[in-house]
């Protein structure tokens, strides 16, 4: 767990985005993938209310780090919500 601080796109991402993914990472360990939908929402508002933005491949590795040790069934769940919180984003 928490293999995704060595991943070399952290090492350039804001400070504010930073703490926020941080922060979103504790509250899904041990969750399951539908109930991760709920956090990813309010990672996402949260940054919007600061004036912060997550461009897609910020997305991405988000997603990546929420996938982290989850089973097959798990990820294709997040990936369902995924395309929910996006077409939420996209209004």
């Amino acid at each position: 767990m928490n293999e995704w601080m060595n991943n070399p796109a952290m090492k350039n991402l804001d400070p504010l985005k930073l703490e926020l993914i941080k922060t979103a990472a504790k509250q899904t360990e041990g969750k399951s993938g539908k109930n991760l939908a709920p956090v990813l929402m309010a990672l996402i508002t949260n940054a919007n209310k600061k004036g912060i933005q997550f461009s897609p491949d910020e997305i991405t590795l988000i997603l990546e780090i929420l996938k982290e040790g989850k089973s097959k069934q798990e990820k294709d769940q997040i990936d369902q919500m995924l395309k929910m919180v996006m077409g939420y984003i996209k209004k």
